[in-house]
């Protein structure tokens, strides 16, 4: 009986949530744009996540002039849907809204072009043709087993090598885009504006000053204090009740 109350519980929360997202988007085609972030919001209280979801969330508060909560929201998107070009084209408006523009610090020489190279897709998708390769790995070697011609076995033993070089880039490259999103520990400035301090405490001298929908990364924990990191490469210390971790 217990199996069949919480069957009825999940599909009755799952139905609550379609309505509310459709209720959603309605209300945001009808330009009731704060309305719309209620019945998004109501959603996410029932523990229903995607990145639907979060990039229409934050379009309605792109549309009300919120920064952070816009910013916070097309980063969640971001994270479930890391390849999708609307989020990140969205993401870029709504950074523009920003008062601080910290210029990322450029790497160079031979770390750069890592990055550069392991950005070009996610870790999953870097995944994902980590199958395909190997896939096509086992079609080679089938061809190279069952061929007759000394051309063509010279042909798929060339090929399985070449194919083995890949998956080996493909394989590092998702391990190494996976380790990188593991170590940051990003969150977006809530308050309108905060002082990052030199040390924890509200007496330090102000290292530098910020403004709600600022990109930080968290370094250290101390308290009610956050070291953080700015993507300029500056850092200092934040309450943490000025910040909320994108997780």
């Amino acid at each position: 009986m217990k199996k069949v109350f919480f069957i009825f519980l999940l599909a009755t929360q799952a139905l609550i949530a379609q309505s509310g997202f459709e209720a959603g988007n309605r209300l945001y085609r009808a330009e009731k744009y704060a309305e719309a972030v209620k019945e998004f919001e109501n959603v996410l209280k029932t523990k229903k996540h995607s990145a639907e979801l979060y990039f229409n969330l934050a379009n309605a508060y792109y549309k009300m002039n919120k920064v952070a909560p816009a910013v916070y929201n097309f980063e969640k998107a971001l994270l479930l849907a890391p390849d999708d070009r609307d989020i990140q084209t969205n993401l870029k408006f709504a950074r523009k809204m920003m008062i601080d523009e910290a210029e990322e610090t450029q790497n160079v020489g031979f770390q750069k072009f890592i990055n550069d190279f392991t950005s070009v897709f996610s870790y999953d998708a870097w995944a994902w043709i980590s199958v395909g390769l190997s896939v096509t790995f086992l079609l080679f070697f089938i061809g190279y087993y069952f061929s007759g011609r000394a051309l063509h076995k010279r042909i798929f033993f060339i090929g399985m090598f070449a194919l083995i070089f890949l998956m080996g880039i493909s394989i590092l490259s998702a391990a190494y885009g996976k380790e990188r999103y593991a170590n940051e520990k990003p969150a977006i400035v809530f308050a309108g504006i905060v002082s990052i301090k030199s040390e924890p405490k509200k007496t330090a001298s102000d290292v530098i000053i910020l403004h709600e929908g600022t990109k930080v990364y968290i370094i250290e924990t101390l308290d009610d204090w956050k070291r953080v990191q700015l993507e300029n490469g500056a850092d200092g210390w934040i309450e943490t009740s000025a910040i909320k971790e994108i997780k």
